[in-house]
């Protein structure tokens, strides 16, 4: 499977254990996503998003959005795209 950037993680909230990430690509809900730093390394389907708590369907280069996560992320982690 091929995976492009599509942004890095600015900011983790613990709970309720949510990613900020600061895009440079399009991403919409229902695309798979790779995160991967350090100590960071999962795939998981985007099921929800938000700018500024307001839900949306789809964002795109320069918006920054908070993701649910399974897992902690950190500051910096790289996002990909998983494109099948």
């Amino acid at each position: 499977m091929k995976e492009i950037r599509i942004g890095k993680v600015s900011k983790y909230f613990v709970h309720p254990e949510v990613a900020a990430i600061e895009l440079e690509e399009v991403v919409k809900v229902g695309d798979t996503i790779h995160i991967k730093g350090h100590t960071t390394d999962f795939k998981q389907e985007i099921e929800s998003m938000e700018i500024e708590n307001e839900p949306i369907k789809e964002a795109k280069p320069g918006d920054s959005i908070g993701v649910k996560v399974k897992e902690r992320v950190r500051l910096n982690d790289l996002v990909y795209k998983v494109i099948e």
